[in-house]
């Protein structure tokens, strides 16, 4: 488990979660917890797979505060992760928060880390990091969805900042280093960076195939020119691209409801062409 820097005034939060094949059934078999992060006993909508509920009880992210997620899959064992709603990092006088997730999944290991979104107050400070270490035959559906200010109330993420790197590395290799820098967004450093978007996600698919890429370029295409109503008046933006074996899909939108609905799109029928047939939606998201 990593150290904890406990001079921190703010929550002091561990996770470390063990996922192991055990019959029919992937189990958690090794948990440890320090502070209010928590799981919910896994369960088990579709055979095979352990769905859990990552929870966070105090309800947001206050200036000093200090998660981290660690999640390990081991040898063909099929874990699939979320939230039960956004994850809110509220206003700081000057105290930094961080969230830190370690994924790792090992040969024949599945995991889906389907979280909702973060939502960065303004004046909220904040980094963040992920790191992905997969092998070369795992399976990996990840997602990250960052919503700056507040747009349903037209509030703007107009003071703090907001950094971020997500690194993806397959057998020790690094094929990806997302960063991101988010400072005080005024006109000419939001037209640059996200268009006047308030809204970024990113989805990351590990392995690619021609055959999955060309199925998910056919369904963006779908979605976003044959079903315009699905966004309203957002006018999203989403690309595709695929690194060294690896499938991101970049978002810029204005409503989180969209970004949810295109990727979990993509999810579902990413599962499918992996295993055949479409997964059970998460509960929770409904709610």
């Amino acid at each position: 488990m990593p150290k904890i820097n406990t001079s921190s005034s703010g929550w002091l939060a561990d996770i470390s979660l063990f996922y192991e094949k055990r019959g029919a059934n992937t189990k958690l078999v090794h948990r440890e917890q320090v502070g209010p992060l928590m799981v919910q006993r896994p369960f088990y909508p579709e055979t095979g797979v352990a769905h859990t509920y990552l929870l966070h009880p105090p309800g947001g992210v206050v200036g000093g505060d200090q998660l981290n997620i660690n999640i390990q899959v081991a040898p063909h064992a099929h874990s699939l992760l979320t939230t039960p709603g956004a994850t809110k990092f509220y206003r700081s006088s000057g105290a930094i928060s961080s969230q830190t997730q370690n994924l790792t999944v090992e040969r024949d290991g599945f995991l889906e880390w389907l979280p909702q979104e973060n939502i960065f107050f303004p004046d909220s400070q904040a980094q963040l990091k992920t790191q992905v270490e997969l092998h070369k035959d795992a399976h990996f559906i990840g997602w990250e969805m960052n919503c700056f200010g507040r747009p349903v109330l037209n509030e703007i993420f107009e003071n703090g900042f907001v950094t971020g790197r997500t690194n993806i590395k397959v057998d020790d290799q690094l094929l990806l280093s997302e960063s991101m820098y988010i400072d005080s967004i005024d006109e000419i450093k939001h037209a640059a960076g996200m268009r006047h978007y308030p809204m970024l996600g990113n989805l990351y698919i590990y392995p690619a195939s021609e055959a999955l890429e060309e199925k998910l370029r056919t369904l963006i295409d779908e979605n976003f020119h044959e079903q315009p109503e699905l966004f309203g008046s957002s006018n999203p933006i989403c690309g595709i691209t695929e690194i060294d074996g690896l499938l991101v899909i970049r978002y810029l939108g204005h409503q989180t409801e969209p970004m949810m609905a295109c990727f979990s799109t993509l999810w579902q029928h990413t599962r499918q062409h992996w295993l055949g047939k479409l997964p059970e939606v998460p509960r929770i998201w409904a709610t």
